[in-house]
């Protein structure tokens, strides 16, 4: 919001939060209506054929540029600026699709009252050209006026600040504006519409064309990624007068008082407010590596729909705990073909960069779901992948590759064994975090506890917990007979078998729990009971009598930055105990793995 909000800052359906689209929904009956009543020379195809899937066009256009933004930014190559994103901007910027709504309100108004906006013609060669002569004129130059006035102190604190809290763009920046911003936006770029419609020169490729402009340089000039190639001005030189850059108009957040320009930087070199540095900033952009960082963390898609919670799917999905929403389920057959193609294909990618203490920290992805790591059918295809991310940031040399809990299961690869054996010469360091898990759990336990129910399947770090709890004098109660058993046979000394417990009581206050825990046995727990898991993946929470503690976490300081999305199930600014170790290992310069049956002192860490 602006400093001083001005009047019509807030969107006028604010109040109808997700159910804001059903704004359109007089437009679609009375769609429907006409083209049951209406016979077929009567049906005019703008309305009820093209103009909805032009919207769901330009929605898709738009995140398709999120996508490719936060993917290239996270690289690092060609970037432009370096500071973070933080929840605050998502948060602000989660309402981008409000200008599509809009539009789409506008244009139905105007196609009802304007005599010449019905029947157009597919193509007019005259009014493409009177829609380029228009834009070039015209809406330019009145668009850098405008744009200098509402950086007037008076029409700054009150409208255009908004838009300015982002230093740092993404694509959807270049629509967060407050409501009467936006009018004012749509009256200006109507123009060369109205125009065509009023000389009987309009088509509909002229109008969709020059919507799909606007959205295509908007998206474009707030990439934050360099991507203009030097050769375009070598080849036409007045190129530069006519098309600005991502480089270019970055400056305007920068240093706030130059490159007012639309898209057409020449009205900033005829007024004087070209950024001196914009030539050196593009140069410079232009050729900037692919960042090499510290700590590769290695992690895995979880469900099917939530390749939408990643950073680089739905931005304000992605900044919320993972839950499953109704509205994905209209998206099935992307995520069915999504499904199928990391089934058979797919390769490791960067999903996310953050800095710590000027350690330097990537996410990278395994293409593959959770179901795909239990099915136990494509271990070698997860195997491989795994390898080749190791063996790539072995190359680049990259300091630790953390894994992730999947990425790293005994029958997989022996908790990342498997990759030391088999390459002994590895300078990367391996580190699977239990330790770390170890110590969160641990740290856990409310103060003053001396019986826990441990129950889930039995992991390393399952085994390494309940020889620290018997150790610590806490008694571990199990209600399975061969987890007892094997929790006898592999905790074989005095002091933890006489900490050791076969119970069918489920009384017990405090539960350790881990994957394998049943419906059946959430319900025999008695109320008030406290759940602390020990895997990444948290039990349903079944119960509201009960409390659930959050997977192996810590929150992560304000000083780790770039820190925009969650991961998966955590709140905000939490990270996962594996992912966090990776981070330790850098800081703390150890040169040592922490994989296989390798366990740190718990305590230390």
């Amino acid at each position: 919001m602006a400093s001083k909000p001005g009047i019509l800052s807030d969107w006028p359906w604010k109040s109808l939060g997700s159910f804001k689209y059903v704004i359109l929904a007089p437009w679609v009956v009375h769609s429907i209506y006409s083209l049951i009543i209406k016979d077929g020379k009567e049906r005019d195809p703008v309305l009820y054929v093209l103009f909805f899937p032009f919207l769901l066009w330009r929605t898709l256009h738009n995140q398709i540029w999120i996508s490719l933004s936060r993917y290239r930014t996270a690289k690092g190559n060609n970037r432009i600026v370096d500071k973070s994103i933080e929840f605050e901007q998502v948060d602000r910027e989660s309402n981008w699709d409000d200008q599509i709504l809009l539009n789409g309100i506008l244009f139905y108004v105007g196609y009802m009252i304007l005599p010449g906006a019905a029947y157009m013609p597919l193509w007019r060669t005259d009014g493409a050209l009177l829609t380029i002569l228009l834009h070039m004129g015209p809406v330019e130059f009145l668009y850098y006026w405008l744009h200098r006035a509402l950086h007037h102190h008076y029409l700054y604190s009150r409208y255009h600040s908004h838009h300015h809290s982002s230093v740092v763009t993404e694509p959807i920046t270049s629509v967060i504006h407050p409501f009467a911003e936006h009018l004012a936006y749509f009256l200006l770029f109507s123009i060369p519409l109205l125009a065509g419609v009023s000389m009987g020169k309009s088509s509909i490729a002229a109008i969709f064309g020059y919507i799909s402009y606007i959205d295509f340089m908007n998206n474009m000039g707030h990439c934050n990624f360099e991507l203009i190639p030097k050769m375009l001005f070598s080849i036409f030189p007045p190129l530069k007068y006519l098309m600005y850059t991502p480089s270019y108009h970055s400056l305007h957040y920068t240093q706030f008082r130059t490159n007012y320009s639309l898209f057409m930087p020449i009205y900033d070199y005829i007024y004087g407010t070209m950024d001196k540095s914009s030539d050196a900033l593009y140069e410079k952009s232009l050729i900037r590596p692919e960042e090499l960082p510290h700590v590769v963390h290695l992690t895995h898609l979880v469900t099917p729909q939530s390749i939408y919670h990643l950073r680089l799917g739905f931005a304000s999905l992605a900044s919320k705990p993972y839950t499953s929403k109704w509205y994905v389920w209209a998206v099935w057959p992307v995520t069915c073909c999504s499904t199928m193609l990391t089934w058979t294909y797919g390769r490791t990618f960067i999903l996310e960069r953050n800095q710590f203490n000027k350690v330097n920290v990537q996410t990278w992805v395994v293409p593959k779901f959770k179901i795909q790591y239990l099915l136990k059918l494509r271990n070698e295809s997860i195997d491989s992948l795994i390898e080749e991310a190791i063996l790539r940031a072995d190359e680049r040399g990259i300091q630790v590759l953390s894994l992730g809990l999947l990425n790293q299961g005994d029958e997989l690869n022996g908790y990342g064994e498997l990759y030391i054996h088999r390459y002994p010469k590895l300078k990367i360091k391996v580190v699977d975090g239990s330790s770390l898990v170890v110590a969160v759990v641990l740290n856990s336990i409310p103060k003053g506890a001396t019986q826990v129910l441990f129950r889930g399947n039995l992991t390393k770090v399952a085994y390494f917990i309940a020889s620290a709890l018997c150790q610590m004098g806490i008694q571990v109660a199990t209600s399975h007979k061969d987890e007892y058993g094997q929790l006898n046979t592999k905790l074989k000394n005095v002091e933890c078998e006489s900490k050791l417990l076969l119970s069918k009581s489920f009384t017990e206050k405090i539960w350790v729990v881990g994957d394998g825990l049943t419906k059946e046995e959430q319900m025999k727990a008695s109320k008030g009971t406290l759940f602390i898991p020990f895997s990444q993946f948290p039990p349903k929470r079944l119960r509201n009598d009960c409390l659930y503690h959050t997977p192996p976490a810590m929150m992560s300081p304000k000083s780790f930055q770039n820190i925009d999305s969650c991961e998966n199930w955590l709140p905000r600014r939490a990270m996962s105990a594996s992912r966090v170790a990776g981070v330790i290992h850098a800081l703390e310069g150890w040169n040592v793995h922490e994989c296989g049956n390798t366990m740190f002192n718990v305590e230390k860490i």
